[in-house]
């Protein structure tokens, strides 16, 4: 097989078959030789904010002078964006290595008449190897859907434990509740390994605290009122933390967004918690949150074009509050899209109820999964945003966007992350004519 073969091999994979046992995942790890025992693991959950707060560490001990690697899902634009090795997408020859090992196991696997890796176990065990023959010191290990039964629980023996915040997400696998979605997330919990966790919702919190109790794992608790946000322009965030460890300093996030403030003072109080474990210099603290790149959530593509990919109720709110911010000082654009299994009905009145945009024009993204622009267009309008245009071509979307944001204004493109996957794609294209 060659790479775009081997891609299209596991996108047929199906995404959402009967899900295997976590046995079978740590058989799966033992038979490639146990590569994730090669290197030391943070295991991080949660439904908003698992992606920038393994960013943050990952910045923050690059600088400190370690080798990481990063798992992260959904991929954007490529399927490598969900391994990095120092903060870069591997290439297609360790691509392919890796996917050559697992293929080959998944085969004996079924010749044996047993099971086949599901599309998640596939990119896990593919990572577990990446990351051990690149021979990597730290892992930062975002979970996929849950917690308790997802495939990267299989790494038995993580140095500390990230639960970022909670919502609903995914209810048909997670429950119904906060307290049940919690519950799912905080199976990530290693008896004894230390648990860091945002404390911002009570109910979660407190599940979180019960789980962590009955391991005998140290706990530690960060709260939105734990911070202070300094500063907040275009071009990022200063803040400070209530901590006797940092004291007075003064943090800079290159982010937009006020929730990423939670994540990052998540990561603090991790590198906190690790400080006796790991070298990490205040100095090395500093400069990994200045310069941490996270793709696709309030980040900013263009001077004044911010992409995210926001698609649940918690991650729209977020939205919601950054835009309120900069209304105040700037004329909004928006480019919006959303898939079919999204509230987007809820989405659209959330948004267009609470921000002020000059232009609104909403495309269409998600192959099968599409919602007609136009159909997504008419809520608009019935929301009173009667300056909802729609334009079914992405590309042409974005352009003319690009034309009503003008020198002065903001354009903010949101709804899905489809919808940021194809907007990076199309300024890839344009940077490089």
């Amino acid at each position: 097989m060659n790479y775009e073969e081997a891609v299209a091999y596991i996108e047929e994979t199906p995404k959402f078959t009967t899900k295997n046992k976590l046995s079978h995942t740590k058989e799966c790890l033992e038979r490639l030789g146990n590569p994730e025992k090669k290197f030391k693991v943070i295991h991080v959950a949660g439904t908003n904010g698992k992606g920038s707060t393994c960013a943050f560490l990952t910045s923050i001990f690059r600088e400190a002078g370690y080798s990481c690697g990063l798992f992260t899902s959904p991929h954007l634009v490529v399927i490598n964006e969900r391994f990095q090795i120092n903060e870069k997408n591997i290439d297609n020859q360790a691509f392919m290595s890796a996917f050559e090992k697992v293929k080959a196991l998944a085969d004996e696997l079924v010749a044996e008449g047993s099971y086949h890796p599901t599309y998640f176990e596939m990119l896990f065990l593919m990572g577990m190897v990446i990351f051990a023959e690149a021979g990597v010191d730290y892992v930062m290990l975002e979970t996929g859907l849950g917690g308790r039964l997802d495939a990267t629980t299989a790494v038995e023996d993580p140095v500390a434990c990230v639960i970022t915040s909670i919502s609903f997400d995914h209810m048909q696998y997670l429950g119904n509740t906060i307290a049940e979605i919690a519950g799912e997330k905080a199976g990530i919990i290693v008896p004894g390994v230390p648990v860091i966790y945002d404390g911002n919702n009570p109910e979660a919190a407190q599940v979180i605290r019960k789980q962590a109790e009955a391991m005998g794992s140290p706990y530690y608790e960060v709260k939105k009122e734990n911070t202070e946000i300094l500063r907040n322009t275009s071009a990022g965030i200063d803040f400070c933390m209530e901590n006797e460890y940092y004291g007075n300093t003064a943090f800079s996030i290159p982010f937009i967004a006020g929730y990423q403030v939670m994540n990052a003072a998540l990561a603090l109080k991790t590198a906190e918690v690790l400080k006796d474990m790991v070298n990490l210099p205040k100095d090395s603290v500093l400069r990994g949150l200045r310069e941490t790149r996270w793709q696709g959530r309030m980040e900013t593509v263009l001077p004044g074009v911010i992409v995210d990919g926001a698609h649940n109720e918690d991650g729209v709110e977020k939205f919601v509050e950054t835009a309120e911010h900069f209304q105040k000082d700037y004329p909004l654009t928006l480019l919006f899209s959303a898939v079919d299994d999204k509230d987007y009905t809820d989405m659209i009145r959330t948004v267009a109820g609470r921000i002020r945009f000059q232009h609104v024009i909403v495309t269409q993204v998600g192959g099968y999964r599409k919602v007609p622009a136009e159909q997504l267009a008419d809520i608009f309008r019935k929301e009173g945003c009667l300056c909802a245009e729609s334009c079914e071509d992405v590309e042409s979307s974005f352009r003319r966007a690009l034309e009503y944001r003008g020198k002065e204004g903001m354009l903010f493109c949101v709804g899905s992350l489809y919808l940021v996957g194809e907007i990076k794609a199309i300024i890839q294209k344009m940077t490089e004519h």
